[in-house]
């Protein structure tokens, strides 16, 4: 290569952001024993019902608001509680027994929807069977805090007239100074070990965000790329081997390998931007949510520098101060079992309206049972919501009434779809990033 040659390639500096950690509410401090989970339920009943009740007045605010036992027959009044809907399909452990007992299996559906569900409202004072054509049951899950306007009926039903949902929390104002483009890369479901997952789909994807692929203009975009978040499912462990025996050294490599090969991934990344990693259903983490962050001796050739950070799931964090809020999907994949929506992104939309991240916690999905508070509830509205390991991409722009904005973005599975997601902060919009290694 000649002078000339070298003079003329242009050297790109890589952008540069400030990073705010937001996760402390997700950090477990305290050993949990022998707690019960009302305890959680009764925290978030008197955190969301202060909330609920701050919006009545403006909504019904010649009608009374009293508790569930101090309803009188036939009198219109509000109500404020937690849903709680009973489910003639909900798995049940005496199920899991006779399945053990049967010869005949017990087919597992994918959702445990059916025409005879109903809903019921319950506070301190007691619960109330809900009646009437406004709710429909199929959208609702156990868990959600609501106001409701109505009346008893003759039966001891509550009859729904209407309901307010807690809506869109405040949220802060999107920063004036971030007028230049500026990227983030968002990702999920790497899976690792599995036979979906392809090394050299990753390798491609690395290349591109470290800026070693692709010409002038594609190096350039890179540059701007200034943090990666990985949202679970990074690798796959072989569950066969793990049975309770003494691994031999070859079943100890398999376990290892994939971890070290994520490792080497995360590497290459860090030693160019900064990159968040969370856990999901299938990292070698802790089953409830919170879960915690991935133990940093998991990956000794990544966490020696400062840019990579090892995050829990749920995940807040501020770049700039825009506000992300993310987790890797299991709250979304349980809404999908126990109630119905057109899209996936529906399910995300809903549980920002609700002001909660994991409604059906602790009911049918694994959490702490926290004693003085709900780490779920979102207080303050994020400019940019993400959830992991979905089948497909989607992204849709949600507006509250307040002004709130929010891009609610479904990341798909990378090993599965090979695409990323590039979020502008400049103007939150964002695309998929396709790879692909098949030739024609």
């Amino acid at each position: 290569m000649d002078a000339m040659e070298i003079d003329s390639e242009k050297c790109f500096q890589r952008k540069q952001s400030t990073y705010k950690s937001l996760d402390e509410t997700f950090e477990i401090k305290e050993k949990y024993g022998g707690q019960q989970y009302s305890h959680i339920y009764f925290a978030r009943l008197h955190m969301m019902r202060t909330i609920i009740y701050s919006l009545v007045p403006n909504w019904k605010p010649h009608i009374p608001v009293c508790k569930i036992l101090g309803m009188e027959k036939g009198k219109e009044c509000i109500i404020v509680g937690t849903l709680y809907k009973h489910m003639k399909l909900k798995p049940c452990i005496l199920d899991e027994y006779s399945k053990e007992r049967s010869v005949t299996p017990l087919v597992k559906p994918h959702n445990f929807i059916h025409s005879d569900d109903y809903l019921i409202l319950e506070d301190e004072s007691g619960r109330v069977h809900l009646g009437g054509s406004v709710l429909s049951p199929s959208i609702y899950v156990s868990g959600v805090v609501f106001a409701l306007h109505g009346k008893e009926t003759d039966a001891g039903d509550f009859l729904v007239l209407d309901f307010l949902e807690a809506g869109l929390p405040p949220q802060i104002e999107k920063p004036l100074k971030s007028r230049e483009d500026k990227y983030v890369v968002l990702l999920s479901g790497l899976n690792i070990g599995s036979s979906s997952s392809n090394p050299l789909l990753f390798q491609l994807l690395v290349d591109h965000i470290t800026g070693h692929l692709g010409d002038e203009k594609e190096q350039e975009i890179a540059a701007q790329i200034v943090h990666v978040v990985i949202a679970g499912n990074s690798v796959e462990i072989p569950r066969g081997l793990l049975n309770g025996q003494n691994l031999t050294a070859k079943d100890q490599s398999k376990l290892s390998e994939p971890i070290k090969e994520l490792d080497i991934f995360l590497t290459q990344i860090a030693a160019g931007l900064p990159v968040d990693i969370m856990p999901g259903p299938n990292d070698p983490a802790n089953f409830c949510l919170p879960q915690q962050p991935l133990n940093r001796f998991l990956f000794p050739g990544s966490s020696v520098y400062n840019t990579f950070r090892s995050c829990p799931n749920p995940h807040c964090f501020e770049l700039d101060d825009i506000r992300f809020l993310g987790t890797s999907g299991q709250n979304i994949d349980d809404l999908e079992k126990y109630s119905e929506a057109p899209d996936k992104i529906d399910f995300v939309e809903r549980t920002l309206k609700w002001r909660h991240l994991a409604p059906t916690a602790p009911n049918t999905l694994g959490c702490y049972p926290f004693t003085d508070r709900d780490p779920f509830l979102i207080e303050s509205c994020p400019h940019v919501y993400f959830v992991g390991n979905q089948a497909t991409y989607d992204s849709r722009l949600l507006k509250g009434s307040e002004g709130q904005a929010v891009r609610l973005i479904c990341i798909p599975k990378f090993s599965e779809t090979g695409i990323a997601v590039v979020l502008n902060m400049r103007n939150l919009e964002c695309h998929a990033l396709s790879f692909d290694t098949q030739f024609m």
